[in-house]
C-alpha cells in the first residue's frame, strides 16, 4: 500500500510569554489550524516559560491540489480562563508558516519564532519552539478474511480496487486532537462502478471500442482485419499511445503494408553492397483503406478525427513557441528507434540512419520477443527550410556475423520535408510501426517516430546528437552540490582515562584526535593527574547529506615514546542533532572502545557537545565572487527575488587546444555555477567555433552574487578507447563572472567576452564566447530594496564568527567534498573543473597580485590625494575666483552649522549624477588585464606564481626568488614600521615619554580651552579658517611649528634591537 504522508508539528516549549492572569503569570496553550484541522496542546499551568514537548499530526489529504506549494499553517496562544480570574482566553500571540519552512522527517530542526500581534492594540512578548516536518505514514494493512470476494471478481477487481481505495480511504488522524475522521478497523469497501472505467481500460482492453481502435493503428489487436481498418483506426496516431512494456503480444501482429514505393539506396559511405527497397509516401485516407500509415503523421490541434494525414505545409505549426528566447533555435531532425518484429535473425540486430550525408549506428538491439532499442538520434539541419528535401533513410542490419558482413534485413526511407514539426508543449510523437522493404525481412517491421524540433525539445538531452560524435560523456547536464553542513565538535572533558595507581604519581598527558572522512583534528594536549583531562574546544568538520559516515574519536596518551591510543568512540551522523541558532545543545557521555577489541569496551569516557550548524553558510567559493550566501538549514532560506537567465550561444575564433593524429583540434564545452546548481552544455567535437544555444536559469535569492561561466576542452571523447589521452584532464580555455547587481531589471544583455587564460608565457587569448544574460526581478520593490539593507551572510556568522584561519580551511575541505561528490555524476564533473569554478587555488603567492593590490589602494588613495591638492592650490591662491568663493563657503558653513550635512549630502548627489552620464551601457564588466598586471608581468613572475607547494624548481632559482622577496619584505617593513611610529606618537603626546614635549602640548591645551570658554565657536572657526586659507606673502616657506612639534616627539623605533 502507498504510504499516507502528514504534517508533523513538534510544540516544544516557549519563553517570556505575557502575563494575563492578574497574578503576573499565565496559563497557556496552543492551538494549530491546518486547513481546518485544528489540535490544542495540553495547559500549562502558571508558567511563562512553559514546556508541551507534544506532537501534532495533521493530513495532507484535506489539503487543495492547487495549493501545494502555497500551505500555511497557523498557530495561536491563549491563555486558559480556567486558571486565573480571567473570564476569557486571552490571547498571548500567533505565528503563520508557509510552505517554505516544511521540510523532511530527518531535516527537522527546532526554531524558536517571535510570537505575532492579532491586531495593533495586542500586548505580545515571548518565542515558541517548534519542530515541523513531512513525515509517511503506512495504513495499517487490509483484512482479507473480513471482505471475501469471489474468484471472477477478484480477477477485474485485483489491481484496480487497491488504487481507488487508496485514493477514497482518508488519512488517519492522531490522537492529539479531535478526530476529523473516524476510523474503524474494517476494510474500505470497493469504489462506486463510475469510477472503475478510469482504470479499467488498462485491465480489460475488450471493454472499449476506443481502445480497440488504438489498438489497430498500433498493431495490438490481431483480430482487427489487415484489409479493412476503419477511419476511426486511422485518426487515432494523432493520441499519443503508449505499449504496456509487459505485453508482447504486439510482436506477433500484422502491420499494415503500403502499395505506393520507389527505389532507395543505402548511403554511399557504406562499405556494405547497395541493395533496392522501397520508399514509403504517405497517401490520403481513401488510399490508405487498403494501406497502413507508412509515412511519418504530423501533429494536429484540430479536433476533427478525419483530417487527411497529408497537408500542405503551412498547416504544420513551427516551432516558436520555445522559451529559449535568449539563444539562436537550431533545428534538428528527431529519429526514435524503438524497436522491430518479425526479422530472420537470431542475433542482435542493429540500424543505421543516414541524412545529408552523416550516418550512425544504434547499440545491438536486446533480445525479448522483440529487438528492442528505445534510442533517439538528432541531426543537425543547418536551416529550417523546407523546399530541400534530403532523404532520411533508416536500415536494419544483422552484425551477428561480423561488422564487415553484416546482412541488409530491410530498410524505409522518409523525405524530410513530409516530416512534422513538433511544438513542445505537446505530447510526444507517438512511435509507429513501418514495413520494410527489400532485403531479407519480407515481413518485418519496425517501429518508430520521427519529427524536426529545436534543441527545447525533451528529447534533445539524452539524444544521439551529430554535433558531438556520439560521445556519451557529451551531453549536457544539470548538477545539484551536495548540501553541505558545518558540524560543531565540542570537546569538554573526559575520566577515567588510566587505572588510579598509574595516575597518582606523575602527570600524563592527553589528547584527543576527532576523524571524518579525510579531515583529521586535534585538540591541545591536557595534562592530568586524576586522569580526568578537560578541554573546552570546538573542532569544525564539513560534512556533506546523506550522512552516511561516522564522527571518530581518538584518545591518545602523549609518551616520550609517541602517543599510545587508549581508546576510541565512534558516533554516527544521523545521530547527531542539527540547530540554526546559538542555543546550547545537550552535551552526551560516550563511551570508548578498546582500540584492540572493539567487543571490549572500557571504563573510560568521554564528554561532547555535537550539532549540525544550520545557521552558517558553507564557503565553498571566495567571498567578493559567492553566488549564495543562504544557510544550510532550509527553514532559515528567504524566498527568491527574481530570476537570472542565462544562453549559452557558442564560442568563435578559438585556438587548437590540442593535437590528434597531427591536427589540431578542439572539443569545447561550457560549465556553468550559481548557487548550488551546476550546469553543463552538451560537448561540441572537433570545431573552433561550437554553437551550443542552451539556455538555463537559476533563482536568485540575493542580487550581491556572481555567475560563473567556464569554457573547457574535453578529453572524454577518447575514454571509449581507453588510452593514454582517456586519463589527462580537461584543458582551461577561459572563464566569465557575471555580477548579478550590475543587470539591469528584464533587459536581455547579449555580448562576447574574450576568452582569457594566464600561462608561463603571459596573457593568451584562446577564443571568445558569446553569452546572453537577462535579470528578471519576482519580488516587489520595495522587499527588493529592503534586500540591500540586510545583513551579507546569515546571522550565525555575526553571532559566534568564525576566524579567518577557520573559514580558510573549512572552504577548501568544502571544495574537495564538492569535487568528489560531483565527479561521481554520470557523466562526471571533473575534480579539475570544479576546483577551477571555485578559484580554489586563488589565494596562492604571486608577486603580480602584491603589485596589482597596491595599484588598485593607490587608486582609492588618488581620489584623497587630488582633494588635499585641491585644498593647497586653494591655500596658495593659484585661483583667486576658487578662493574667494571657499571663503564665503566658509563664513556660510561656520554661521549656518546646519547646512554642513546637507552641503555634503547635495555635493555627493550631483558627482553621482554626473556620472551617470559615462555609465556602461553596452559590455558587462570582465576581466581586465591592465588591473591585474598581468601583461606587464615578466616570465620570472609568472614562473613563481604557477609553481607548485613545495617548489620543484633549481636549487639557484629558489635563492634568487627567495632574495627578491626579501627585498619586497624589507619595504614593506619599512612602510610598517612608519605608520607605528606615527601613531607612537600620537601615545606620546600625553603619555610623558618626553617630559618638555607634553608639557608643552598639556600647557597649549589648557590655554585653548581657556580661549574657547571665553571666545565664541563660530569666531574661532572663522578666524582659523581666514588665517589657513591666508595669501601666500603672508606665509612663511618653514612647515608650521605644530608639524615640526610632532615630528620631534619620541617613538619606540630606538629601542628595536
Amino acid at each position: 500500500m502507498a504510504a499516507t504522508r502528514k504534517l508533523v508539528v513538534e510544540v516544544v516549549d516557549a519563553k517570556d510569554l505575557t502575563p494575563k492572569d492578574g497574578h503576573g503569570t499565565s496559563s497557556p496553550y496552543v492551538v494549530v489550524d491546518y486547513y481546518g484541522q485544528r489540535r490544542r496542546t495540553r495547559t500549562i499551568v502558571r508558567d511563562l516559560n512553559p514546556v508541551w514537548n507534544e506532537t501534532l499530526e495533521f493530513s495532507l489529504a484535506k489539503r487543495p491540489s492547487h495549493q501545494v506549494f502555497t500551505d500555511v499553517l497557523e498557530l495561536d496562544m491563549y491563555h486558559d480562563k480556567n486558571f486565573g480570574p480571567t473570564r476569557r482566553n486571552n490571547f498571548l500571540g500567533r505565528i503563520r508558516l508557509g510552505s517554505d519552512q516544511f521540510v523532511g522527517k530527518g531535516e527537522e530542526a527546532l526554531i524558536y519564532y517571535p510570537l505575532e500581534k492579532k491586531s495593533l492594540f495586542n500586548l505580545v512578548q515571548g518565542e515558541i519552539g517548534l519542530r515541523v516536518y513531512y513525515a509517511d505514514e503506512k495504513p495499517p494493512a487490509l483484512k482479507p478474511e473480513k471482505a471475501p470476494l469471489e474468484p471472477v471478481v477478484e480477477e477485474k477487481t485485483e489491481e484496480v480496487p487497491k488504487e481507488g481505495q487508496d485514493e477514497s480511504k482518508p488519512p488517519p488522524e492522531t490522537k492529539d486532537g479531535p478526530a476529523e475522521v473516524k476510523e474503524t478497523g474494517e476494510p474500505p469497501q470497493p469504489p462506486p462502478s463510475e469510477n472503475v472505467p478510469a482504470e479499467g481500460p488498462k485491465q480489460n482492453e475488450e471493454a472499449s471500442p476506443a481502445i480497440q481502435e488504438n489498438a489497430a493503428v498500433a498493431g495490438e489487436d490481431p483480430a482487427v482485419p489487415e484489409q479493412n481498418p476503419t477511419p476511426e483506426a486511422e485518426a487515432t496516431p494523432k493520441l499519443p499511445a503508449e505499449e504496456p512494456p509487459q505485453n508482447h503480444r504486439d510482436c506477433e501482429d500484422i502491420v499494415l503494408e503500403s502499395e505506393d514505393s520507389m527505389s532507395w539506396a543505402s548511403p554511399p559511405r557504406s562499405p556494405l553492397p547497395e541493395v533496392t527497397i522501397s520508399r514509403s509516401v504517405s497517401g490520403s485516407i481513401p488510399e490508405n483503406k487498403n494501406g497502413g500509415i507508412s509515412g511519418p503523421q504530423p501533429l494536429r490541434r484540430s479536433v476533427s478525427e478525419t483530417a487527411s494525414y497529408t497537408s500542405e505545409l503551412s498547416d504544420v505549426s513551427t516551432i516558436e513557441r520555445s522559451t529559449f528566447d535568449l539563444v539562436e533555435k537550431m533545428h534538428y531532425v528527431f529519429v526514435r528507434v524503438v524497436k522491430a518484429r518479425s526479422l530472420p535473425t537470431s542475433g542482435s540486430p542493429i540500424t543505421k540512419i543516414s541524412l545529408s550525408g552523416t550516418m550512425i549506428q544504434s547499440k545491438p538491439a536486446r533480445k525479448t520477443s522483440c529487438f528492442e532499442w528505445d534510442q533517439t538520434f538528432a541531426f543537425l539541419r543547418d536551416s529550417p527550410d523546407l523546399s530541400s528535401s534530403p532523404i532520411l533513410e533508416i536500415s536494419v542490419w544483422d552484425s551477428s556475423a561480423g561488422i564487415d558482413t553484416s546482412q541488409f534485413l530491410g530498410g524505409i526511407c522518409f523525405d524530410v520535408s513530409e516530416i512534422p514539426l513538433r511544438d513542445p508543449p505537446d505530447s510526444p510523437l507517438a512511435p509507429q510501426w513501418y514495413r520494410l522493404e527489400g532485403g531479407g525481412a519480407h515481413h518485418g517491421d519496425l517501429m518508430l517516430a520521427t519529427w524536426t524540433g529545436t534543441q527545447a525539445d525533451e528529447s534533445f538531452p539524452d539524444a544521439w546528437k551529430t554535433d558531438t560524435a556520439g560521445n556519451v560523456t557529451a551531453r549536457a547536464k544539470v548538477y545539484m552540490s551536495s548540501k553541505l553542513w558545518y558540524l560543531r565538535a565540542t570537546v569538554i572533558e573526559a575520566q577515567d582515562l588510566l587505572p588510579p595507581q598509574l595516575t597518582a604519581f606523575k602527570e600524563a598527558s592527553f589528547q584527543l584526535k576527532a576523524q571524518l572522512g579525510f579531515q583529521v583534528q586535534k585538540t591541545k594536549s591536557a595534562v592530568t593527574r586524576n586522569g580526568a583531562p578537560s578541554w573546552n574546544e570546538d573542532l569544525l568538520f564539513v560534512a556533506a547529506e546523506p550522512f552516511s559516515d561516522q564522527l571518530v574519536f581518538t584518545l591518545e596518551y602523549r609518551t616520550s615514546k609517541g602517543p599510545v591510543t587508549v581508546g576510541m568512540a565512534r558516533v554516527p551522523l544521523t545521530a547527531i542533532e542539527r540547530r540554526v541558532d546559538d542555543r546550547l545543545v545537550a552535551p552526551r557521555w560516550f563511551g570508548f572502545e578498546d582500540p584492540n577489541d572493539e567487543k571490549r569496551g572500557n571504563r573510560s569516557r568521554v564528554h561532547l557537545r555535537l550539532c549540525f550548524d544550520g545557521g552558517y553558510h558553507v564557503m565553498d567559493e571566495a567571498a567578493h565572487v559567492c553566488s549564495d550566501y543562504r544557510p544550510t538549514a532550509r527553514q532559515l532560506w528567504k524566498p527568491a527575488v527574481g530570476i537570472v537567465e542565462l544562453g549559452i550561444i557558442g564560442c568563435k575564433n578559438m585556438l587548437p587546444r590540442k593535437t590528434v593524429n597531427g591536427k589540431g583540434s578542439t572539443d569545447a564545452y561550457t560549465v556553468a555555477k550559481y548557487g548550488t546548481k551546476w550546469v553543463r552544455t552538451r560537448t561540441v567535437s572537433d570545431s573552433l567555433d561550437p554553437k551550443w544555444n542552451e539556455q538555463y536559469t537559476w533563482n536568485v535569492y540575493d542580487p550581491c552574487t556572481v555567475l560563473t561561466i567556464g569554457v573547457f576542452d574535453s578529453w572524454g571523447v577518447y575514454e571509449i578507447d581507453g588510452g593514454k589521452e582517456a586519463t589527462r584532464q580537461d584543458l582551461r580555455i577561459g572563464k566569465v563572472r557575471i555580477r548579478i547587481s550590475t543587470l539591469e531589471t528584464s533587459k536581455a544583455y547579449r555580448n562576447t567576452y574574450p576568452l582569457l587564460m594566464l600561462v608561463n608565457g603571459g596573457v593568451k587569448k584562446l577564443g571568445e564566447i558569446e553569452l546572453a544574460v537577462r535579470f528578471v526581478r519576482s519580488a516587489p520593490p520595495l522587499d527588493f530594496l529592503h534586500v540591500y539593507t540586510q545583513p551579507l551572510f546569515p546571522l550565525m556568522h555575526h553571532i559566534k564568527p568564525l576566524s579567518l584561519f577557520q573559514v580558510e580551511m573549512l572552504r577548501n575541505t568544502a571544495v574537495k567534498i564538492l569535487a568528489v561528490n560531483l565527479s561521481r555524476s554520470e557523466p562526471p564533473l571533473r575534480p579539475e573543473i570544479v576546483r577551477y569554478m571555485l578559484d580554489a587555488d586563488s589565494h596562492t603567492f604571486s608577486m603580480r597580485k602584491v603589485r596589482a593590490n597596491w595599484i588598485r589602494i593607490v587608486n582609492v588613495v588618488a581620489g584623497m590625494v587630488n582633494v588635499v591638492r585641491w585644498v593647497d592650490d586653494t591655500r596658495f591662491w593659484k585661483n583667486p575666483t576658487s578662493t574667494l568663493l571657499v571663503h564665503a563657503l566658509v563664513v556660510m558653513l561656520i554661521w549656518f552649522p546646519d547646512l554642513i550635512v546637507p552641503t555634503l549630502a547635495f555635493y555627493l548627489f550631483v558627482i553621482g549624477a554626473w556620472n551617470y552620464r559615462f555609465r556602461s551601457r553596452a559590455a558587462l564588466p570582465h576581466f581586465d588585464p591592465r588591473l591585474s598586471l598581468a601583461d606587464a608581468a615578466d616570465r620570472e613572475e609568472l614562473d613563481e606564481e604557477f609553481d607548485v607547494v613545495p617548489s620543484n624548481r633549481p636549487p639557484e632559482m629558489i635563492r634568487t626568488r627567495y632574495d627578491k622577496l626579501r627585498a619586497v619584505g624589507a619595504r614593506v617593513q619599512t612602510i610598517l614600521g612608519e605608520v607605528a611610529a606615527q601613531g607612537e606618537k600620537m601615545q606620546a603626546l600625553v603619555t610623558w615619554r618626553d617630559p618638555r614635549a607634553t608639557g608643552i602640548f598639556v600647557g597649549l591645551c589648557f590655554l585653548v580651552a581657556l580661549v574657547l570658554y571665553l571666545v565664541p565657536t563660530k569666531m574661532v572657526a572663522m578666524a582659523s579658517g581666514f588665517y589657513y586659507f591666508r595669501h601666500p606673502i603672508f606665509r612663511d616657506r618653514r612647515p608650521s611649528p605644530l608639524l615640526n612639534f610632532f615630528r620631534r616627539l619620541p617613538s619606540l623605533s630606538d629601542r628595536l634591537m
